[in-house]
């Protein structure tokens, strides 16, 4: 169903960077704006892990440099059937972890050094297992296009806005022009973010399937969190939905909706990783 939801969003995100075009540029325009937002997720694709890395500030390690994390990663992902990740650690006090990478062969998994710092070994275990699964399930692709939709989105609606509407007869108005303009970015965030929860939830279920332990992985989310809520991270963002527990802790105060979440409820996903147990 998750999968089916995902599918639903990006259509829509689609369906959004043509309209815009439209009222830019006509019929014309509709296969420019289309065009666009092709090449941008193509840059993405081959560029993302390095961007991402840049953004949090973090850096790869060899296994020399920090063994024990090199060894656990090395471990579950044998038990998950993948290829050896490019390991980093990122200099940030708030514990957190992403991965990133545009496939399995080509990944990254990166954990913050508050991290290592807070929650005891199964914990971790449980956070690499979650991040290894976004590997398997291919999330970092997807939401990286996600990302890269959006993006294109706000670009092409602001040309519509400058230009106010298309330069055919089947164009709508100028005023249309306008609003959609306004609207679309908005909308293209809010399907991004949910494309986002959606994969937390699948990647929580696999992740603990990895580790064999969903009990451990809920006890980690509940110490995220509450230390996301304490300890600020500048970060970009563009990259927050990669992280495992929205690191944008000033968003949290400020009390956004549910539509404006890049993850889910913390105490939804713990409630079904509890429930995962209670049937194991």
């Amino acid at each position: 169903m998750n999968n089916v939801k995902v599918f639903v969003l990006m259509a829509g995100m689609t369906a959004l960077v043509v309209a815009i075009g439209q009222m830019f540029g006509g019929s014309n325009g509709a296969i420019i704006a289309f065009g666009m937002a092709a090449v941008m997720n193509l840059g993405m694709f081959w560029g993302s892990s390095k961007l991402v890395l840049r953004s949090y500030g973090a850096r790869v390690v060899s296994e020399a440099e920090a063994p024990e994390l090199y060894r656990m990663v090395d471990q579950l992902r044998q038990r998950a059937g993948l290829p050896m990740p490019v390991v980093a650690i990122a200099p940030h006090q708030q514990p957190n972890a992403f991965a990133t990478g545009r496939n399995p062969e080509n990944s990254v998994v990166c954990v913050t050094e508050g991290l290592m710092q807070l929650i005891n070994r199964e914990e971790l275990e449980g956070v690499i297992a979650h991040e290894l699964a976004h590997i398997k399930n291919r999330d970092m692709l997807l939401q990286t296009i996600a990302a890269t939709m959006s993006a294109a989105i706000s670009n092409i609606a602001q040309f519509a806005m400058f230009f106010g509407g298309g330069r055919d007869e089947d164009s709508p108005s100028p005023a249309a022009a306008i609003a959609l303009a306004i609207v679309a970015p908005i909308a293209a965030m809010v399907m991004q973010f949910a494309i986002s929860r959606q994969r937390e939830f699948k990647a929580d279920q696999v992740g603990a399937e990895i580790c064999g332990r969903p009990l451990a992985l809920a006890g980690a989310l509940q110490k995220l969190e509450m230390s996301a809520r304490r300890i600020p991270m500048q970060v970009s963002p563009a990259v927050a939905p990669l992280a495992i527990i929205n690191p944008l802790s000033a968003l949290k105060k400020l009390g956004i909706g549910k539509l404006f979440s890049t993850h889910p409820p913390t105490e939804e996903r713990v409630a079904r990783l509890q429930a995962l147990a209670t049937a194991a």
